[in-house]
């Protein structure tokens, strides 16, 4: 092998995905803003912008005036380069979305599950897959990958465990990989969140964040110096397996006092049942806006909330004192009902726990992109590898 071919080949990439990597995170840019930006001579910038402008990563889009000279052509990723595709796996819910690569929503599927067993989660997954190409009216080899959001630990080659869900080492992408030639990539849910709301919603400007979700379950991606921290096997952001009371409540983990077990919303509408709540719907994130509303003249309701935004508290607390993050984002379906009523009264209690001086530091904001930001999440888990490897794309196996 020649060795400074395969030196010049892989700078000439390292170049590429820095290029296309700043276009797609700060663009519309210039040739000369990116030349600033990454310290690439004007002459590389214009030879690999003009590569990819060739082979259809990148196109112009517009011009801005310049100081004495002529317009400044502006660049951007085209958004009908390649397309993407995101699922969330929910505990009630499947939810699949496809978009291009500007992040629009081009077609979305929504199934409800009774119970996530792998092999149902992977069959609705794939017909989710399938309903939103033919929606979309785009053809298969046009999908740059299927990113998939899981709760639980991800390893290796998508092997989940997930003891929440009785999922102990399931080879989720290689079940999914049976049924499909699309890409596959698998991560924790907390974590795709954690990527959407840094590249495109409330994390953005930041470079050490938490973004908290807190939905059936209760995680968090933890970012330092701008990077997703994983710890040694990815295992790092069960921020809800933290335990938050010596000897408490049973998790659903099979450990006591975790904090899930006091803000997972599971655990909350147990928790107001077992203080005598009234009967709430069958369906969870109905139940959840009924136990709200019910806090304005029900006092189990109103006890069971207050106790819910200060275990919540603590937790935050938790993160301020030992991660010391400059933002904390809060998601999650049940996060953003919660954080919708008593974000005020949430930043108050965090600050009875924190230490001072890191928790003058830290602001604590909603998540900007929905509800649904987990399934957004998972699809930028193919953009990554697309701006990684500098806009080429593996040929199918």
């Amino acid at each position: 092998m020649d060795v400074r071919r395969t030196t010049v080949r892989d700078m000439r990439r390292s170049n590429r995905s820095v290029i296309l990597t700043g276009i797609y995170r700060d663009g519309p840019l210039s040739r000369q803003e990116l030349s600033v930006r990454t310290s690439l001579s004007a002459a590389s910038v214009s030879n690999l912008v003009g590569e990819l402008i060739a082979e259809g990563v990148v196109e112009e889009a517009g011009s801005v005036e310049s100081e004495g000279g002529r317009p400044r052509v502006l660049l951007r990723v085209s958004p009908t380069f390649r397309y993407v595709v995101g699922a969330e796996v929910g505990e009630t819910r499947v939810r699949v979305e496809l978009f291009d690569l500007a992040m629009t929503v081009l077609a979305t599927w929504d199934h409800p599950i009774n119970e996530p067993q792998p092999a149902v989660v992977v069959r609705h997954v794939l017909a989710g897959l399938a309903t939103v190409i033919a929606s979309a009216g785009i053809r298969p080899e046009s999908v740059l990958g299927l990113g998939v959001a899981v709760a639980g630990i991800v390893e290796g080659d998508a092997v989940v465990h997930a003891q929440t869900l009785g999922w102990d080492a399931v080879p989720i992408g290689k079940m999914l990989a049976e049924g499909t030639d699309i890409p596959i990539q698998v991560d924790n849910g907390a974590n795709t969140l954690g990527q959407a709301e840094m590249w495109y919603g409330a994390g953005r400007g930041s470079t050490d964040a938490v973004v908290a979700l807190v939905g059936s379950g209760v995680g968090a991606a933890l970012v330092t110096d701008g990077s997703s921290y994983r710890g040694t096997r990815s295992s790092a952001g069960e921020w809800g397996h933290m335990t938050i009371a010596y000897g408490g409540r049973e998790c659903r983990c099979g450990a006591v006092g975790c904090l899930e077990a006091y803000v997972g919303a599971e655990s909350v509408l147990d928790r107001y049942h077992q203080a005598g709540g009234s009967e709430v719907s069958a369906d969870e994130e109905t139940a959840f806006v009924e136990l709200l509303d019910a806090a304005s003249n029900s006092e189990p309701a109103a006890t069971v909330v207050t106790d819910t935004i200060g275990y919540l508290a603590a937790g935050f607390a938790n993160l301020v004192n030992l991660v010391n993050p400059e933002r904390i984002v809060l998601g999650g379906w049940a996060g953003l009902l919660l954080g919708e009523r008593y974000l005020p009264q949430l930043r108050e209690e965090v600050g009875k726990h924190a230490l001072r001086q890191p928790y003058q530091q830290v602001t604590i904001v909603l998540c900007e992109l929905g509800r649904d930001a987990v399934a957004l999440g998972a699809a930028t888990l193919p953009v990554f590898r697309l701006l990684r490897d500098g806009g080429v794309v593996p040929p199918r196996a």
